[in-house]
């Protein structure tokens, strides 16, 4: 899980734009989860008990099931820690866990073959779900896997002898096991272990070609997400339970992003759950969104989104020789291929935990209009904006430039350039995070970045994304973002770039 404390956020919102016409497209679902949790996760249960408590969600799990396949959904995602919960330590979590075979070695069908393996009733629940509604079901579970402590001394094996891995699972329409992937980037999940090697995971579907296998904090490091990427998958699962982290790392402010730096679909599912702050999921194209991020105060309850969208894996398109309905465009987005990753234009010169990226250098809004450049080093920011105040509330923003490494649990390196809106009139407040904004801009901002790998976002009042009317990326690494006439204030426009090279050093 992201487990990242932040101020609370706002809003639904569905929102739909278009692209180039596809000659094929499938339907997906994902479904935000409003996990029943167990009251005391840190006290064992036995399995009875264990089961018991993930029957409770699985009962949901088959409604959703159920209405996704009503509404033509060929694939269904739900959420990290969606079925068991979380806050387990690694004794307490063991009436949950299901021993999973590997797919890649064997093939097994939990619902019409039940008694190969004891203590699988959820792999059993889910394949049976997958097969009654005919749909690809994903879903995220706690596995057990015993490992060589004996035999080989030099493993990772921990000191019980035995692998405890946060898992997600995908079973075909007739309820065949086909994948299993082991989350590689753990955040603060002490009932689970790193796998001893990152596992690239993908499966295969009769609709849409291949899908890659991520979780959560993965999709912020290179493996396993952007190992799939490179590898050529442009379909990605992303079960998730995503605290959000305004300015910069809201959910749906980050999956919008990231697919649309990466050129990717992505399929996010995340958990509801207003004490942690987890909220916001969607389907996302390079070219659509359809998501839903609920309001502060609103019911805390689960919601299915479905939606249409064109398939994107290349060696699949146009294989069947069938054609469907691609996705119409309405706005001009000129989102070229990334160019290969080129030398760092500064390397990580400081360290900073999320808080005090708008710490460095930054530079204040004062005027109506203008422009302004800010550098960190030798990586600069360039921003030409116009500003529309509305109503009477003064509002400050800030424009920064970061490029470092960013802590927290682990290290990540970064080059940024944001326009944020500060929730008070002091530099303190430019970091925390702010849901509301009158002031409407219209802007191009600009940076020359040493990575392909730059994930561009703008977040308007109540956390409504709004499609970057423009995007381009030069082949000296200058990424430039252009967009106006937008429906409301804004609060957060940024490129965050990823320096994946440098993640270790």
């Amino acid at each position: 899980m992201f487990w990242i404390f932040v101020v609370s956020f706002f809003l639904m919102s569905v929102i739909v734009h278009t692209g180039p016409v596809m000659n094929s497209s499938y339907v997906a679902a994902v479904y935000e989860h409003n996990v029943i949790l167990n009251p005391d996760p840190r006290v064992p249960l036995s399995r009875t008990a264990a089961l018991q408590h993930m029957q409770k969600n699985l009962d949901i799990y088959e409604e959703q099931a159920a209405r996704a396949a009503q509404q033509g959904a060929q694939i269904l995602v739900f959420p990290e820690d969606g079925i068991h919960g979380f806050n387990y330590s690694r004794s307490s979590i063991s009436g949950y866990l299901e021993t999973i075979p590997d797919p890649q070695q064997e093939s097994w069908n939990p619902c019409t073959e039940p008694g190969r393996y004891n203590n699988t009733e959820v792999l059993q629940r889910l394949s049976c779900m997958a097969r009654r509604y005919s749909l690809y079901v994903v879903a995220n579970v706690a596995d057990l896997q015993p490992c060589p402590l004996k035999t080989d001394p030099s493993s990772s094996c921990p000191p019980d002898g035995r692998w405890q891995f946060n898992t997600n699972v995908v079973f075909s329409s007739d309820g065949l096991l086909v994948a299993r992937y082991h989350k590689h980037n753990l955040y603060f999940e002490e009932s689970f272990d790193t796998p001893p090697q990152p596992e690239i995971i993908t499966f295969d579907t009769p609709f849409a070609g291949t899908f890659g296998l991520m979780t959560c904090f993965d999709i912020l490091f290179h493996d396993p997400t952007i190992a799939l990427v490179e590898k050529g998958v442009r379909q990605l699962i992303f079960p998730t339970a995503w605290m959000n982290a305004l300015p910069l790392l809201d959910s749906v402010q980050f999956q919008r992003a990231f697919s649309l730096g990466a050129n990717v679909t992505l399929l996010a599912a995340n958990l509801r759950n207003n004490r942690m702050n987890m909220r916001g999921s969607g389907i996302y194209t390079p070219f659509s969104a359809t998501y839903y991020h609920a309001q502060k105060g609103d019911p805390e309850e689960g919601r299915l989104l479905v939606a249409k969208v064109p398939v994107l894996d290349p060696l699949w398109v146009g294989r069947s020789g069938t054609t469907g309905e691609g996705v119409v465009s309405s706005q001009s987005t000129s989102s070229a291929s990334p160019p290969s990753e080129t030398a760092p234009s500064v390397p990580p010169s400081s360290t900073t935990s999320i808080s005090s990226i708008l710490y460095e250098p930054i530079v204040f809004l004062n005027q109506t209009e203008g422009e302004v450049n800010v550098c960190h080093g030798s990586f600069c920011c360039h921003l030409q904006y116009r500003r529309f105040p509305q109503g009477g509330s003064e509002e400050l923003y800030a424009f920064g430039a970061f490029a470092g490494t960013h802590t927290d649990h682990r290290r990540w390196a970064l080059q940024v350039c944001a326009l944020v809106r500060c929730a008070g009139l002091d530099i303190s407040s430019c970091a925390e995070g702010v849901e509301e904004a009158e002031s409407k801009m219209d802007f191009t901002l600009e940076g020359k970045f040493g990575t392909r790998y730059v994930y561009p976002s703008v977040l308007a009042s109540k956390l409504v994304l709004e499609q970057p009317e423009h995007l381009e990326t030069a082949a000296d690494g200058t990424v430039t973002m252009r967009h106006s006439n937008m429906t409301g204030g804004l609060l957060t426009a940024c490129l965050y770039g990823r320096m994946y090279h440098l993640d270790n050093e």
